[in-house]
């Protein structure tokens, strides 16, 4: 079956759709740590794979918003199961933006197709995160030869392509870390194996296994630039925190749609004197401020979106040259939203156990799940830094630091 193309419209019609798939055995893909692969197809059959395709290459990109509160709504089935596109459609944007048209048209066809596109570029080991030992050497036939280990490879496990980060030549010389390179590569590759090895608190089906890379052969078409796309300003790692930052949102609706629930079935405690624990004054009062939280992040991440829209004139055929402090405001919008949906995400899946009680501490009753998939998730990209980044905006008009950490 060919995968739909989906407008704005369609789109979120369709991550509608997709979420009760996904809602449903979440607590016990959860428990049991079952990788979600009916779930993912149903992903892959529904179009929203190829919602951000040019129309150049037979595609119908859908606004950034839009992607945006796809990703919410997908995150408010199960966030595992949302966080595997977030790749996908980073790698896509890569493409979008250095990939030659042979490599667009044969990639993006991919992705209209509903084939999945996961990551390797994570490394342990390394002086920082944006640090990469992973090689590709350079051959006599114009190939290349990659060799390396990468680590929380979110997705790979269920992948049809892995696109792999690293440098051409030794990783050791002074200006490697400037010749960063992406490779995309069918997943039986051969001298690529992929370990069933993540064992996070939460984001348990995530499908991130390690990587590893031995003398594995890389056809010189494979490859495209990633350290250029850093070269002047950019809209790329908005773009990839932004669905970050909508998978805390997602959980953040989630576990206020779990707290109705909870407290449907709780006991009010003795001194609020109700019938209901839904009647508890100070239980209204924290719930009615955590909405307030979740509202402020949803509308946050709305803004940030567009955002990401205006810096990029709606080319979205054509990344185009955008403008510097366009695309600073842009970063801006989403670092604001990444710290507020954050907040969303740890106070509302953590005030579950206030609103279920003590029997909400049972194992069994699984209110722990959004709690880790929240403290597990917000931990990719810390908030902190993102505060710092605004403040000095506010400030001084600073623009942020551009880097190449999605």
């Amino acid at each position: 079956m060919t995968p739909p193309l989906l407008d704005d419209a369609g789109a979120l019609a369709a991550a509608e759709a997709v979420r009760a798939v996904l809602a449903t055995g979440a607590a016990a893909r959860d428990r049991d740590r079952v990788l979600p692969r009916a779930e993912l197809d149903a992903v892959s059959d529904s179009g929203l794979l190829g919602i951000t395709v040019p129309a150049r290459f037979g595609g119908r990109p859908v606004s950034t918003r839009t992607v945006a509160r796809v990703f919410a709504t997908l995150a408010r089935g199960d966030a595992s199961v949302a966080q595997i596109p977030q790749s996908h459609l980073t790698f896509l944007d890569a493409l979008r933006r250095t990939g030659t048209d042979l490599q667009q048209k044969r990639w993006f066809g991919e992705a209209l197709a509903g084939r999945r596109f996961a990551n390797a570029q994570s490394e342990r080991g390394t002086p920082t995160v944006g640090i990469d030992h992973t090689s590709f050497a350079p051959q006599p036939d114009g190939s290349l030869r990659a060799t390396g280990t990468k680590y929380y490879c979110t997705g790979a496990l269920l992948a049809h392509w892995l696109v792999v980060r690293g440098v051409v030549g030794d990783h050791r010389a002074p200006d490697a870390q400037s010749r960063k390179v992406l490779a995309y590569l069918p997943v039986d590759t051969p001298g690529i194996d992929i370990s069933d090895d993540w064992d996070g608190l939460g984001q348990r089906t995530t499908a991130s296994g390690t990587v590893t890379l031995t003398d594995v052969v890389v056809p010189a078409d494979a490859v495209i630039p990633y350290s250029a796309i850093f070269d002047d300003a950019t809209t790329y790692g908005a773009r990839a925190q932004l669905v970050h930052a909508a998978i805390d949102v997602g959980l953040a609706r989630a576990a206020m749609d779990a707290a109705r629930g909870a407290v449907a079935s709780a006991r009010p405690p003795v001194d609020a004197a109700v019938a209901s624990a839904d009647r508890d004054p100070l239980l209204l009062q924290q719930f009615g401020d955590l909405e307030i939280t979740v509202r402020s992040a949803e509308a946050l991440l709305v803004e940030a979106g567009e955002a990401i829209d205006r810096a990029e004139d709606a080319r979205a055929d054509d990344p185009g040259s955008i403008d510097p402090d366009a695309a600073a405001a842009a970063s801006i919008a989403v670092a604001a939203v990444k710290v507020v949906a954050t907040r969303a995400a740890l106070e509302t899946s953590s005030a579950l156990f206030d609103a279920g009680g003590t029997r909400s501490a049972a194992a069994s009753s699984g209110t722990d799940r959004l709690w880790r998939d929240a403290r597990t998730h917000t931990l990719h990209d810390p908030s902190r830094w993102k505060v710092q980044h605004v403040g000095r905006y506010a400030l001084t008009g600073a623009h942020p630091p551009r880097h190449g950490l999605v």
